[in-house]
């Protein structure tokens, strides 16, 4: 990977600095996960407030299969996006993008920078088509990645069951990954994915 980490940004006048996750910060994630309203876990493919679930993140990050970019704030991770890629051999040029972030840091554009960051790292590893997965409630989320290109792919109805046993419908997004250096550029964001 030829982008360097760890690399401090600027996330509405705070200083964030972008890491790349390790064995180091079982400890943190878990803490930033139980910060976390239950909501935003839903989509979620493990419970990350868990810690073997946080092991075997952790064990899919070493072998290969997972990119995980923190932000940290201080002693706090304040925010994540990872790159997901598929092992499967007829869907190896699709990768999954899973991103969350503390509720103090929304709105800020650190969503924006770490799904920048993910796309730069999904370009370097031959990633040509990102996805993402949201309930239809998560209004700031679908708007953030609408914004960003993402496009609405699918919609599956009652998909997603909470805690309590409530039923959210998810949208599937999509976005081929060679044009987001485009739709940055459309959005007005300088900064080059190469650099």
């Amino acid at each position: 990977m030829s982008r360097e980490y760890p690399r401090t940004i600027d996330a509405g006048g705070r200083p964030i600095e972008l890491r790349l996750m390790s064995a180091a910060d079982r400890a943190a994630v878990l803490a930033f996960a139980n910060d976390l309203p239950r909501h935003d876990l839903l989509f979620l493919r493990r419970d990350i407030t868990q810690e073997d679930a946080v092991d075997r993140w952790l064990a899919e990050i070493d072998s290969g299969l997972i990119t995980t970019l923190l932000a940290g704030s201080g002693e706090h991770v304040v925010g994540y996006a990872t790159l997901h890629r598929s092992d499967l051999q007829w869907t190896k040029h699709v990768a999954e993008l899973r991103m969350l972030v503390a509720g103090d840091f929304r709105g800020n554009g650190l969503g924006r920078q770490l799904t920048q960051e993910i796309f730069a790292i999904a370009l370097e590893s031959g990633i040509e088509k990102m996805m993402a997965r949201m309930t239809t409630d998560q209004k700031g989320a679908i708007s953030t990645f609408e914004g960003l290109g993402f496009r609405p792919e699918a919609l599956m109805i009652d998909h997603v069951k909470d805690l309590d046993g409530e039923t959210h419908d998810l949208v599937v997004m999509s976005h081929p990954v060679a044009e987001f250096e485009q739709t940055l550029a459309a959005y007005g964001v300088a900064e080059n994915l190469s650099s």
